[in-house]
């Protein structure tokens, strides 16, 4: 059926953009004069072409409604996984203190059961002896006769024995069992415990990277692993964080690298680039330490070091604007990295293919905890060199070549003022000035 035009009865030929309506040509002429005016299929097409646009426009918005709802239910999912997971570790662990516990409580019931039985062991002797002579004495004659040699020389060997005296030491020693007991308890569970002074992040780590149960070593894996992409996840690369950011102090730790072919050690700001293209290096964010191909690498230049390196120690000094790297083997400087921090860092690290390797892991080392005072303070001793040389190292060495570090101690300071900033930086403070 062909629409016409009410009022002229013509057929409507134009499309009126400033009223949005079609008209007839006499309309046009008569009452849109001075309008954009435009054939009513070259309007049909425009509209079309922009519903098109518009459309996709949806669908693409409908298209990343799906994927964020996909992701999202990703994430729950390996949430539940997670939480799982995270209980049944969390009961293995107490389960094992459980253990520790009973069997400390059973040992040391034990020992109190045998001293008091040590104690009455001599009483119940002399009274067993006296029981047996008492015994002998209602016997038959015969009979009598027969044990009298051996129940005489029994009683007489009793007898001889010097006589009883009430010595100290005869009640419960109850200040050797109850003495600070839960600290003894504390103390020897060092050997069961660890601490870990980084613990990394399973909700950053790529999904080539396997973590260890207790989140202290990664490795890199020949397949990956079905994860949801969350925002803290690293996706283009075989990344994780540390659990626990920086945003002042001083903080250090140690990873063990091994013969890992290839491997970056150092620290990540918080909002670097998680899913796209970016290098391991400042402008990116990330001020780290690489070893690839046989060359270790600072930052973007080449470092050369005498004997390959096992273990690396990373050490941030915020407020001073310096990342450090030393060979934890003699704890020997190897680089820094300086710049200007203004947000929060956290320790980075990245795994290569194992390759011919037979592996590709990092770990993370375990701090040593001591529970006395004297054992911090001969710690402390015996560490003076290693601490003094990590304090000294860059403040010092880079403007006085010619000063010198043995393994041994610090003592070859060449003078009174190099030595007291030794003896203060071992203790933990910060490197005096004069």
């Amino acid at each position: 059926m062909e629409v016409v035009c009410s009022k002229h009865q013509e057929v409507p030929y134009w499309f009126c953009k400033d009223e949005d309506r079609v008209v007839c040509p006499v309309c046009e002429f008569s009452l849109h004069h001075g309008h954009t005016v435009v054939p009513v299929e070259q309007a049909v097409r425009d509209m079309k072409e922009q519903l098109k646009s518009d459309l996709q426009s949806l669908q693409d918005k409908r298209d990343k409604h799906r994927r964020v709802e996909k992701t999202y239910n990703e994430i729950n999912q390996h949430s539940k996984k997670q939480l799982l997971s995270t209980e049944s570790q969390i009961r293995a662990e107490f389960n094992k203190l459980h253990q520790f516990l009973k069997e400390e409580e059973d040992s040391r019931l034990a020992a109190l059961r045998e001293e008091e039985q040590k104690r009455g062991k001599t009483i119940s002797s002399l009274s067993d002896s006296i029981s047996a002579v008492e015994a002998d004495l209602q016997k038959d004659s015969v009979p009598f006769l027969s044990s009298y040699k051996a129940s005489q020389s029994r009683a007489r060997a009793q007898c001889s024995l010097s006589d009883p005296q009430l010595l100290s030491g005869a009640l419960t020693d109850v200040a050797k069992h109850l003495g600070n007991l839960s600290f003894r308890v504390w103390e020897k569970m060092k050997d069961m415990v660890h601490f870990c002074p980084v613990i990394l992040d399973p909700n950053t780590a790529a999904d080539s990277l396997y973590l260890s149960d207790d989140l202290t070593s990664a490795r890199r894996g020949d397949t990956k692993q079905k994860l949801p992409e969350n925002p803290e996840r690293h996706s283009k690369y075989s990344a994780v964080l540390g659990s626990e950011g920086f945003s002042s102090g001083k903080h250090s730790w140690e990873v063990e690298v091994g013969d890992t072919p290839y491997w970056v050690v150092g620290l990540a700001k918080e909002s670097a680039d998680r899913k796209g293209k970016r290098y391991s290096l400042p402008k990116y964010g990330i001020w780290c330490f690489k070893y690839l191909s046989g060359q270790y690498t600072g930052g973007s230049k080449s470092v050369t070091v005498k004997k390959s390196l096992q273990r690396i120690r990373v050490q941030l000094d915020y407020e001073g604007g310096k990342v450090s790297f030393y060979n934890s083997e003699h704890m020997t400087h190897i680089y820094t990295l300086r710049d200007t921090f203004t947000e929060k860092l956290f320790p980075y690290f990245s795994i290569g293919p194992a390759s011919d390797a037979k592996t590709a892991e990092i770990k993370i080392c375990p701090a040593e905890i001591s529970l006395r005072g004297s054992e911090s303070s001969e710690k402390v001793e015996r560490g003076k060199s290693f601490i003094s040389r990590i304090a000294l190292a860059n403040d010092l060495m880079e403007n006085i070549p010619w000063l010198l570090f043995d393994t041994q101690n610090v003592s070859k300071a060449q003078n009174e003022k190099l030595q007291l900033t030794d003896w203060f930086s071992a203790l933990g403070g910060d490197v005096l000035t004069f």
